[in-house]
């Protein structure tokens, strides 16, 4: 078995659409068969294309799924007895699919996409305009993996602590570590050439459209603790995307509609369903319910996102969770919670836009976001005031808390602040004492894979493994 790092990615169908079955090699001097030429891979736009969907087809929920678990917004009910649950009880190690898996999974969409940027160089075009969008795009998606890697495997959201490497090629090698500051200083720079290219007419939500690219700036600017570019870039999404109607709402996540979705992850049959394979499972079995700390935050009479996330069915009855996760059920009858996932919406953003103006001591417009976004939400809301900075931090976590439940983004809101994971004793019940895991314990950074560490001599173990 071949064993692969960051840049030792299976060499995998780019273009699926261009691969054919070979006969195997007979002579020594033939080409291998089992890699592309890329001078046969593209040799149009339309296959820079259907190397840019390549790419796209490889991202997937595992992150999501592993920070959901880890985090104080699920519990584990006692009929999971089929799911690997050492992510829950923090008992992950660097062996542990649970947590690694995203490692392999973004570094290979990574590596397609340097593949195609590669080629693209060489590409005429008829259509110059349309080049620059993939280019775009490509870019875009490069510098989002990239984040999502550096978001779970960061030592630290410390400017000298250890990050990730970046790719900027597919190229076999033994890449170090750079440091966080590194990493966003990339990012950042992927993404400013990225919208220069995509052009504003460009409005597929399933792909990395322009404003979806001012929500990832957004997202990478609160990390970096940038909050002039946060206030910017999170302003620019709002007001081009503005927040749904407690009508619309429910509609979101059943993909009835898209309103407020800057991107989505587009899922089809025979992809990862997050409602129907990570919550629950066929024949009724409930593998993670909402937690007993999150199910307390909720306005469960006038808040729009409880009924929307959450449901409750009085017909389980015993040992049972009666409360499931309602957010991703959608789908077909054939494929339940088959739905896409929706990774930047304006909900977020005005989350953002509100820490940022906070931090930056402008608390009347921090708090006039939070009540906006509470009024969409919250049928006869009144707003609210907040005395001091503290307290204005603290109810805008317990606005992310709802508005951003099972989207992967708590586990690391908790990060960004050196907070413990603190979950109440009823939803730890099934968790060995999991109760609090604080930022000193190995777990509160997930472990760089075993088999990186096997095959790249310059990556280093992040603290505590």
């Amino acid at each position: 078995m071949k064993l692969f790092s960051s840049s030792r990615l299976l060499h995998g169908a780019l273009v699926l659409a261009l691969l054919s079955a070979a006969p195997a090699c007979r002579k020594l001097d033939l080409e291998p068969s089992d890699t592309i030429d890329p001078d046969k891979a593209f040799r149009n736009v339309a296959d820079l294309n259907l190397g840019l969907l390549g790419a796209y087809a490889v991202l997937d929920n595992s992150l999501l799924v592993s920070a959901v678990t880890v985090a104080d917004e699920v519990t584990l009910p006692t009929e999971n007895t089929v799911s690997n649950n050492d992510a829950f009880r923090w008992q992950y190690n660097a062996t542990s699919s649970s947590v690694t898996g995203a490692w392999s999974s973004l570094y290979q969409a990574i590596d397609r996409a340097n593949r195609v940027l590669a080629a693209l160089e060489d590409i005429s075009a008829p259509n110059q305009s349309l080049k620059n969008q993939y280019q775009g795009e490509l870019l875009a998606l490069r510098a989002y993996a990239h984040f999502e890697l550096l978001r779970g495997y960061a030592a630290d959201y410390e400017p000298a602590a250890l990050g990730v490497p970046y790719m900027k090629a597919s190229a076999i090698g033994s890449p170090a570590r750079a440091t966080f500051e590194q990493n966003i200083r990339d990012i950042k720079a992927d993404l400013v050439q990225a919208k220069s290219l995509i052009p504003a007419s460009f409005a597929d939500n399933t792909r990395i459209r322009a404003v979806a690219v001012a929500a990832m700036q957004a997202r990478v600017a609160l990390y970096e603790k940038n909050w002039a570019e946060a206030v910017t870039y999170s302003s620019e999404v709002i007001t081009a995307l503005p927040l749904a109607t407690r009508t619309q709402f429910p509609g979101i996540w059943t993909d009835a509609n898209a309103t407020e979705v800057a991107w989505k992850l587009k899922r089809v049959v025979g992809d990862s369903r997050l409602g129907d394979s990570f919550f629950r499972q066929s024949g009724g079995i409930v593998l993670y319910a909402p937690s007993l700390k999150l199910l307390n935050a909720f306005d469960k009479t006038n808040d729009v996102r409880y009924t929307s996330y959450i449901k409750f069915d009085p017909t389980r009855t015993g040992t049972k969770s009666q409360y499931l996760v309602n957010k991703y059920i959608g789908g077909t009858a054939s494929a339940p919670g088959l739905v896409d996932v929706k990774l930047f919406r304006t909900g977020e953003m005005y989350l953002i836009r509100a820490e940022a103006q906070a931090e930056g001591s402008n608390l009347t417009a921090a708090a006039a976001d939070l009540n906006t976004l509470r009024a969409a939400r919250i049928a006869g809301y009144t707003a609210q005031t907040f005395v001091g900075k503290d307290a204005l931090i603290e109810a805008i976590y317990g606005e992310r808390f709802k508005e951003l439940a099972f989207e992967g983004q708590r586990f690391f809101d908790l990060k960004r602040r050196n907070l413990p994971v603190e979950r109440l004793a009823a939803d730890a019940a099934n968790a060995s004492g999991a109760v609090l895991l604080p930022p000193t314990q190995a777990q509160y950074h997930f472990p760089i894979p075993f088999v990186e560490l096997q095959v790249n001599p310059n990556m280093v173990q992040n603290p505590g493994y």
